[in-house]
C-alpha cells in the first residue's frame, strides 16, 4: 500500500553528534590514542623514500624564526593529528608541523624548504579520503589552520575573499548572514577548509545546482615551491587576458603550489528550501524518479542523492538515529531551493504525488523546517563515517553513466561474495557520482587485488572517471591512466617540473610513480 507524509515540522531524530569533530583552528588539535595503531603508509603500501633532505635542528631554528615557537609543532602526540588521515588508513612519519599565519610566512617556509630540498605536505582540515593530506614519510607538514581570516564579501557582486584555512561551515554561515550562499556543501564542512576544497576540486551536495569549483572560483593567491607569491590579479567573472593560471591549481592537490587565498562567487541565498526523503524498490525506479524530477523541477533542483539500504541502515544504526522511513532497497533525497515558498512546495508535492501514482515511490516525507532537514541530511552525510566504524573501507569515488551506476555495485558484490563484510553504494546521481564502499574487518592486500584493477577497468569500459570528486591523492595516484591518455599524463608531469622543479610539494601524490614511455 502506498503511503506519503508531508511534514512541515517533524521529530525525525536528534542531531548526529561527532560526524566530524570540529577542530579548533586556534589551538592544537589532538587525536585519540587509537590513532597510534594505524600502520605507517610507507610500510603498508611498500613505498620507497625519494632523495629529499632530512630535517635538522638548524631547519627548526629557521622555522621558529619565521613563525615563532607556537607555530612549530614537534610533540609526538600533537603530530598524530597531522600524520594520520581521517579514515585512519594512512599515517606519515613527520616530525614537524608548521602553522603560518600569513602568506609571507608561508612563502618564507617554502623558500627555505626548496633551497634545502625538504619535502613538504600542505594540509588543510585533513578530511581527505585518498591520503592526499598527510605525509607518507617525514615531509614537513604545512598546516593552513591559522590562516583562517575571512577578508570580505561584496554583497552586490557576490565575491567572497578568504584565507585558505577558513572552515567551510564558517564561510557558509558568514555568507548566509549576508544573503549569499557558498556554492559548495560537504559532509565534512565542520572541519574541511576552503583551500583544501579548492585544491582537491571538491564536488559535494550542491554541484548539481551551482557546478564545479572551476565555475565558481574567480581567483586564487598561491605560493609556488620556491616561495614565489602569485597574487590574485582580477577577480572579475570575465577576464580574457591570457592563460587562466589559477585553474591549474584547482584540483592539483597541493602538488603545484599552496593556495593561500580564495576569491569565490557566492550566489544569492534562496529564501525557501524543501527536502524530500523517499523510499523506492529498485535502482531502475531511482533512474525514472530522477528523470521525472529533472523535468518537473529543473529551475529549483539543488540536489538529487541516492543511497542503498546498506548505507541507510548503517548510517542510522551507527549514529543512533531513529530511521525516518521503514526499510526499502533504495532511498532518494531531493532538495529544491528557490524564492517562492508556497509555489515551490506545491510543485514538490505534485511531483511526489506523480511519482507515487506511477509506483516509483512507495513511501516518503517532505520537510522544510531547517532543523528537520539537517536531521535528514545527517543520515546521508553520515554514511562515510558510519561505514568506517564497521571495519576497513575500500572506497571508490567514481563518475559513471547513470544507467550503469549501480550495476558496478552489484557486479562487485557478486565478485567478492562472502569474502567481505558488505558492498554498498550511494552518491550524487544528478552528476553521475557513485561512492562505492567495500568493508572488511581489516586491510587485506588480497582483497585489494580482487578489487583492483577490476573496478578501474570496469569504469574505463563504461567511459567513466576513476576519481569524480575526491581526487587521486596517495591511494589513487597510480590509476590515472584509466581516465587520462599517456599524452595528458606526460603534459601533467611537465607542468609539475615547471612549477616545482625540485619536486618538494606533496610528493607521492596525484602523479603516478612511473610515466608512459
Amino acid at each position: 500500500m502506498l503511503s506519503f507524509t508531508f511534514l512541515k515540522y517533524m521529530d525525525v531524530a536528534p542531531r548526529i553528534s561527532g560526524l566530524l569533530s570540529q577542530r579548533k583552528c586556534s589551538g592544537l588539535p589532538s587525536r585519540c590514542a587509537s590513532m597510534f595503531r594505524v600502520p605507517f603508509t610507507a610500510d603498508r603500501y611498500n613505498v620507497r623514500r625519494r632523495d629529499y633532505a632530512k630535517l635538522s635542528e638548524d631547519d627548526l631554528r629557521v622555522f621558529r624564526d619565521i613563525v615563532g615557537d607556537s607555530g612549530v609543532v614537534t610533540g609526538p602526540e600533537d603530530l598524530e593529528f597531522y600524520n594520520v588521515d581521517w579514515l585512519r588508513i594512512c599515517r606519515g612519519q613527520s616530525t614537524v608541523a608548521l602553522r603560518p599565519k600569513t602568506t609571507q610566512q608561508l612563502s618564507d617556509i617554502l623558500k627555505h624548504c626548496n633551497t634545502r630540498k625538504l619535502a613538504v605536505c600542505p594540509q588543510g582540515g585533513n578530511t581527505g579520503l585518498v591520503g592526499g593530506s598527510v605525509p607518507v614519510f617525514d615531509e614537513v607538514v604545512l598546516s593552513l589552520n591559522l590562516m583562517n581570516h575571512i577578508e570580505s564579501l561584496d554583497t552586490v557582486s557576490g565575491t567572497l575573499i578568504s584565507q585558505a584555512g577558513a572552515v567551510l561551515e564558517t564561510l557558509e554561515n558568514y555568507a548566509s548572514e549576508r544573503g549569499r550562499v557558498v556554492p559548495l556543501d560537504l559532509g565534512a564542512k565542520g572541519s574541511c577548509q576552503i583551500g583544501g576544497n579548492v585544491a582537491t576540486n571538491a564536488g559535494g551536495l550542491r554541484f548539481l545546482r551551482y557546478g564545479s569549483l572551476h565555475s565558481n572560483v574567480l581567483g586564487l593567491e598561491t605560493v609556488l615551491a620556491d616561495g614565489t607569491i602569485l597574487p590574485f590579479g582580477t577577480n572579475m567573472r570575465k577576464d580574457n587576458t591570457g592563460y587562466h593560471l589559477h585553474h591549474s591549481f584547482i584540483g592539483s592537490e597541493g602538488t603545484l603550489g599552496v593556495i593561500t587565498q580564495v576569491a569565490l562567487l557566492c550566489p544569492p541565498k534562496p529564501s525557501s528550501v524543501s527536502l524530500c526523503f523517499l523510499g523506492l524498490n529498485s535502482f531502475e525506479d531511482v533512474l525514472k524518479c530522477y528523470d521525472e524530477t529533472s523535468k518537473a523541477l529543473t529551475d529549483i533542483l539543488s540536489a538529487f542523492e541516492f543511497l542503498d539500504t546498506e548505507c541507510y541502515t548503517t548510517s542510522y544504526q551507527e549514529h543512533n538515529v531513529s530511521p525516518p522511513l521503514k526499510p526499502f532497497p533504495f532511498y532518494v533525497m531531493i532538495e529544491v531551493s528557490g524564492w517562492n515558498a508556497e509555489g515551490d512546495t506545491n510543485r514538490v508535492s505534485s511531483l511526489v504525488e506523480t511519482l507515487m501514482n506511477k509506483n516509483l515511490v512507495i513511501h516518503g516525507t517532505i520537510v522544510n523546517e531547517p532543523s528537520h532537514m539537517l536531521s535528514l541530511w545527517k543520515i546521508r552525510e553520515g554514511v562515510a563515517e558510519a561505514l568506517t566504524r564497521r571495519g576497513y573501507v575500500y572506497k571508490y569515488d567514481l563518475s559513471i553513466p547513470k544507467r550503469e551506476m549501480y550495476n558496478l555495485v552489484e557486479d562487485v558484490r557478486k565478485r567478492m561474495g562472502s569474502s567481505v563484510e558488505s558492498c554498498s553504494g550511494y552518491g550524487h546521481l544528478g552528476d553521475n557520482n557513485l561512492h562505492l564502499n567495500i568493508v572488511t574487518k581489516d586491510y587485506y592486500p588480497e582483497v585489494t587485488k580482487q578489487l583492483e584493477p577490476y573496478i578501474f577497468e570496469w569504469t574505463r569500459k563504461h567511459k567513466g572517471s576513476v576519481s569524480a570528486e575526491h581526487g587521486l591523492g596517495f591511494k589513487k595516484r597510480n590509476v590515472m591512466q584509466y581516465s587520462q591518455s599517456p599524452q595528458a599524463i606526460k603534459l601533467m608531469q611537465r607542468m609539475k617540473e615547471l612549477y616545482d622543479p625540485n619536486g618538494i610539494l606533496n610528493p607521492y601524490k596525484v602523479l603516478p610513480d612511473s610515466f608512459p614511455s
